[in-house]
């Protein structure tokens, strides 16, 4: 189980780490979501105030985190509020579009294949112990 744990967590930091370090460089142009859609709204508040920005840091920290063993729980609790924001991005702003995207399946199985992982460190963490 270790070492299923061990690459589960080096993937799903790489997969974050891309992802920032694709945004911060402007390695690929994203397409624009259709004008006047919740989505286009939603990122057109996130771009001009930075916040977009500040959320790729987080996943770029979580990513590093997660990636380590040493640091992976502190990894998971970094990306699981960002894991669930683009869940709920697709559910509630896209309707429900994109739920079934590979990447998104793979991010969020090895999250919770983690999170189990680690199950008794968090249950340990939840009653403050």
């Amino acid at each position: 189980m270790k070492i299923l744990a061990n690459i589960a967590g080096a993937l799903l930091g790489l997969l974050f780490i891309a992802a920032s370090v694709v945004y911060f460089f402007k390695l690929v142009d994203a397409p624009p979501p259709p004008e006047g859609s919740p989505l286009a709204l939603w990122f057109g508040a996130m771009h001009p105030t930075h916040y977009l920005d500040f959320v790729k840091a987080l996943e770029l920290l979580g990513g590093v985190l997660v990636a380590l063993p040493a640091t992976r729980r502190i990894g998971l609790l970094v990306l699981g509020p960002i894991i669930v924001n683009i869940l709920a991005i697709h559910i509630f702003l896209t309707k429900g579009e994109g739920l079934g995207n590979p990447m998104l399946i793979a991010i969020v199985v090895m999250t919770l294949f983690l999170v189990f992982v680690e199950r008794r460190a968090f249950a340990a963490f939840a009653r403050g112990g």
